[in-house]
């Protein structure tokens, strides 16, 4: 008489832990100890995007700039590497950033990062147990950093080369351990394929791309929203809409046409010499 009711809930609480399951199986965490990204899938090459930024309270203004960000593959202390240089361009050359980022070929993991600007260079040795100020760069800023790790994680700035590598399909959510150097400690951030679009790109061409989207609570206060549109075929981010407390950022790849701007000018400069 007692197992009756026991056993009519016990088909709800078999499809309750069906469901369960269902979920957690869609949760990823992604980190260079847990699940690891696939770096088969970055191809080397430069990668430009137009970014501009847009206002509320100002709508007949848009702030432009040109990141451009070229990958390569090379060898660092003997072992197989990539390596990112970012250039971010803007009409007023005191906002000029450039970094410079080593990560093992096998997993990405962060060998080394920089960050060259207005106010100096910070540069910093990464690893598994935690990053330090490189002190073979001369004027560092950040020759007296050190922070330990409890884990091994990867470098936000490269968040964009992160999210090409990621296992994306429907439903999916990812739980990706970021560090951004000199900052605060290491930290899981979210993020949920919400769904996906087709893009139209030149000559009209329909790109279908995963919807990847992320927000939450800076920590200056105000909250943010982030989408990234990455295409299904061929892992590349051709899209980014953010939300900073009002304001509207825009990424949008640019085609493979476009002006390398800094080997165009070393050409001239080349020629006039």
């Amino acid at each position: 008489m007692t197992t009756r009711p026991f056993l009519r809930l016990l088909p709800v609480l078999l499809i309750l832990l069906f469901a369960l399951q269902q979920v957690s199986a869609q949760a990823d965490t992604i980190s260079p100890r847990h699940r690891a990204l696939n770096t088969a899938l970055l191809r080397p090459g430069l990668r430009q995007y137009l970014v501009y930024f847009q206002f509320p309270d100002k709508p007949k203004m848009l702030n432009f700039s040109l990141w451009m960000r070229e990958i390569s593959k090379s060898q660092h202390n003997g072992q197989p590497v990539f390596e990112v240089k970012q250039s971010w361009y803007n009409a007023d050359s005191n906002y000029f950033r450039s970094f410079h980022s080593i990560n093992s070929a096998q997993d990405f993991s962060p060998l080394y990062h920089s960050d060259g600007g207005g106010t100096g260079i910070r540069a910093y040795n990464w690893s598994a147990a935690g990053v330090k100020g490189t002190d073979s760069v001369a004027g560092n800023k950040a020759a007296g950093y050190s922070l330990n790790f409890d884990s091994p994680n990867y470098n936000w700035h490269l968040d964009i080369e992160t999210f090409e590598m990621l296992p994306l399909a429907a439903g999916k959510t990812f739980y990706i351990l970021f560090y951004d150097a000199g900052l605060d400690p290491p930290a899981y951030v979210k993020y949920t394929v919400t769904g996906s679009e087709m893009l139209t790109t030149l000559d009209n061409r329909q790109v279908d791309c995963w919807i990847l989207h992320t927000g939450g609570t800076m920590p200056q206060g105000g909250t943010y929203e982030q989408s990234f549109w990455i295409s299904k075929a061929g892992h590349e981010l051709l899209k980014e809409a953010d939300s900073f407390s009002g304001m509207f950022r825009y990424k949008i790849k640019l085609p493979g046409l476009t002006p390398n701007l800094p080997e165009v000018v070393r050409q001239v400069t080349a020629k006039k010499s």
